[in-house]
C-alpha cells in the first residue's frame, strides 16, 4: 500500500515537473518570438488661428469637444472686411463703366478715322484710354478677389477631425493674424514613439504588425511605419532591460484609435511579433 502511494506521488511530481518545463519552454519560445519594448504616445496638434487681424465674436467648441474636418470652429467681426469688399466691388464697377464708354469712344474713331473726321492722334488716345481701363479693371478685380479672401478668413474650420485640447482665446479679444484660438488635438493618424535595441535592428521592418498595450488594460493593434536611420543613446525616459548607453534607433509605430483612447504622452508597451 505504501508503494502505491509512493509511485503515485512520484508519478504526480514528475508530471508537475514536465508541465513547469513545457509551459516555461513556450514562454521562451514566445519570447523569442517577439520584441518587446516600451515607449510613449504621440499624437499630432494643430493650433487654430485666423489668416486677418479682428475681434474674436464666436468660439463654438468647448476643450475636449470632438470636431469633423470643415466645422466652422470661430469667427471674427467681418463688418470691417465686409465693408471693404463693397468698396473694392463699387469700384470695379465704376472701372467697368469707364471701360464700356471707352469702348464705344474708340469704336466711334475707328468709324471716322478713314474718312477723316478725326486725326490719327484722336484714335491713338482713344485706343490708350481703353487699354489703361482694361488693365485697371483687372487690377479692380483683382482687389474684389482679395477683399473676398480676406471676408472668408474672418472664420476657421477644422482641417482635420480631432479634439479640442485648448481654448485659448475668448469672445472680444483682439487677435493678429496666426494667433491661436484653438489647439486642435489630431484624431488620426496617432502613433508610439519607441526605441529599438541594435541587435534587435535587423528584425524590425516597415509594415510590421505591433500590439500595444496601455496600463489600462487596452489593447491596440498598429503597425511599424518609421524607422530612424540615425542611431541615438537610449533617452533617459525610456525604460529597456539593456542599459542606458546602449545604442537604440527611434521606430514610430501607427496605431489604431477608434475609442480615442490613446492620449498625448501616455506610457504604453509595444510587442513585435517576429516570424
Amino acid at each position: 500500500m505504501k508503494k502505491h502511494i509512493l509511485i503515485t506521488i512520484i508519478i504526480l511530481a514528475l508530471t508537475a515537473i514536465i508541465i513547469i518545463l513545457i509551459d516555461r519552454s513556450y514562454r521562451d519560445e514566445k519570447h523569442h518570438n517577439q520584441i518587446t519594448l516600451y515607449g510613449n504616445v504621440d499624437v499630432r496638434q494643430v493650433d487654430i488661428g485666423f489668416r486677418v487681424s479682428g475681434q474674436v465674436t464666436g468660439l463654438i467648441f468647448e476643450e475636449g469637444d470632438k470636431v469633423a474636418k470643415g466645422t466652422l470652429m470661430c469667427s471674427l467681426d467681418d463688418t470691417p472686411y465686409d465693408s471693404l469688399l463693397k468698396e473694392a466691388l463699387a469700384a470695379a464697377e465704376s472701372v467697368k463703366a469707364n471701360l464700356d464708354n471707352a469702348e464705344v469712344l474708340l469704336k466711334r474713331r475707328l468709324e471716322l478715322i478713314d474718312i477723316g473726321a478725326v486725326s490719327q492722334e484722336d484714335l491713338d488716345n482713344a485706343q490708350a484710354r481703353r487699354d489703361q481701363l482694361v488693365a485697371d479693371l483687372s487690377a479692380a478685380q483683382a482687389d474684389v478677389a482679395v477683399a473676398k479672401d480676406h471676408l472668408s478668413y474672418t472664420k476657421a474650420y477644422a482641417p482635420i477631425d480631432g479634439i479640442i485640447l485648448t481654448r485659448i482665446r475668448e469672445p472680444g479679444t483682439v487677435v493678429n493674424p496666426a494667433d491661436p484660438v484653438y489647439t486642435l488635438s489630431v484624431s488620426s493618424p496617432v502613433w508610439i514613439r519607441a526605441f529599438v535595441n541594435e541587435p534587435d535592428l535587423g528584425k524590425v521592418h516597415y509594415g510590421m504588425p505591433a500590439e500595444i498595450y496601455t496600463d489600462t488594460g487596452r489593447t491596440y493593434s498598429g503597425t511599424v511605419g518609421f524607422i530612424s536611420p540615425v542611431s541615438e543613446f537610449t533617452p533617459k525616459t525610456v525604460e529597456t532591460t539593456k542599459l542606458r548607453t546602449d545604442l537604440v534607433y527611434r521606430i514610430r509605430v501607427y496605431a489604431d484609435n477608434p475609442d480615442y483612447q490613446l492620449v498625448q504622452g501616455m506610457p504604453v508597451t509595444v510587442k513585435l511579433k517576429l516570424k
